[in-house]
């Protein structure tokens, strides 16, 4: 039997707005403005290209920050299904329920140890590697923050939805300037400019295996580095040490299984992306990779790339070896150790 949809939405929302009203300020008021705008966007309904009535935002935006304020100070309710409640923190067991109904839940944390909770339509289940990927449609509960993938208690989560809207950013962010470069040869393969809609459904189908490797490239590296690297990234909550764990990770996760399955299957189109997002911290720890990708990109050639892929698998692994040594279950000091490290261990 279906759940009763209305009442689970409203509890699920309830603790996305409470982990927004803890966590939002976190944001740097650039970019908590510009999520606030395409949260508006998507719990109002309107399309990628409608331009939001600025009178009706401003006044969302008070309403909504006036709602987090009496509720910062609450605690997470369990999710009720049958008078039976369970912790929001148990999607597994939630699950277990929902899933038979078309629905999926999500309750973990993600990055700078933010609470996300999300409630979405089934499109499908898979299981590869031994683990359960679940891939979801409409979303019917999300936080302000909605990643387009995650991994929890070992399933992976793809929100088919979260990966269209990022999809969109991107595109949006390349076409104020058209730059020539890998995004505009990602671009290229979809139709953007004549039937933006069709291009990012296209994009999102294409995408959505990238993303599936690269969650379950994250597994793999997550079973090398041990629950250890967990506690590591707890120490070093908001600072640049941070930031090179999960970039070393990201990195190996790559290595091991996005990168080697992309150019094994000729996805060029993702290949390009890949390129295209290859920023921050990510790049500039591997410059090496940018360069393989230029040769592979001018040349046609992609025995530079090959090759440093599989240079990267060993280096990524002993990079994050060198920084769970550095780290040693101390967490004074943890991020001071680990940023010596820098400048070491990059490629």
């Amino acid at each position: 039997m279906r759940p009763d949809l209305h009442t689970l939405i409203a509890q699920v929302q309830h603790n996305c707005d409470i982990s927004d009203a803890r966590h939002a300020r976190n944001y740097s008021l650039c970019i908590y403005l510009l999520k606030m705008r395409e949260y508006f966007r998507w719990e109002m309904g309107y399309g990628y290209s409608e331009r939001l009535p600025e009178k009706r935002l401003g006044d969302w935006l008070v309403e909504r920050e006036q709602r987090w304020g009496d509720l910062e100070e609450l605690d997470y309710r369990p999710i009720e299904l049958d008078a039976t409640h369970y912790p929001p923190f148990e999607p597994d067991i939630i699950n277990d329920r929902l899933l038979p109904a078309g629905l999926v839940y999500s309750g973990g944390y993600g990055g700078l140890s933010k609470p996300h909770f999300f409630l979405a339509e089934l499109q499908q289940v898979e299981e590869r590697h031994g683990r359960r990927i679940m891939v979801t449609g409409r979303e019917f509960a999300r936080d302000l923050t909605a990643p387009p993938a995650m991994m929890l208690n070992g399933e992976v989560y793809i929100r088919r939805e979260s990966l269209r809207r990022m999809l969109w950013e991107k595109i949006e962010e390349w076409r104020w300037h058209r730059h020539d470069n890998a995004m505009a040869r990602a671009c290229a393969f979809y139709p953007v400019d004549d039937d933006l809609e069709h291009a990012l459904d296209d994009m999102t189908d294409i995408e959505t295996e990238a993303v599936i490797l690269h969650e379950l490239g994250e597994v793999e590296a997550g079973i090398r580095f041990g629950p250890e690297w967990e506690r590591m990234l707890n120490a070093l909550w908001h600072t640049r040490a941070e930031l090179v764990a999960r970039a070393v990770r990201d990195h190996l996760a790559d290595c091991l299984l996005t990168l080697p399955a992309l150019l094994r299957e000729e996805r060029v189109a993702s290949l390009h992306f890949y390129f295209a997002n290859l920023n921050g911290m990510r790049q500039a720890l591997f410059p090496s990779l940018q360069s393989a990708y230029r040769q592979w990109h001018e040349n046609n050639d992609s025995g530079q790339l090959v090759e440093c892929i599989e240079r990267g698998q060993e280096h990524w692994q002993m990079a994050g070896e060198r920084l769970l040594k550095a780290y040693d279950g101390k967490d004074d000091d943890a991020a001071g150790r680990l940023d010596a490290l820098l400048e070491e261990i990059s490629l």
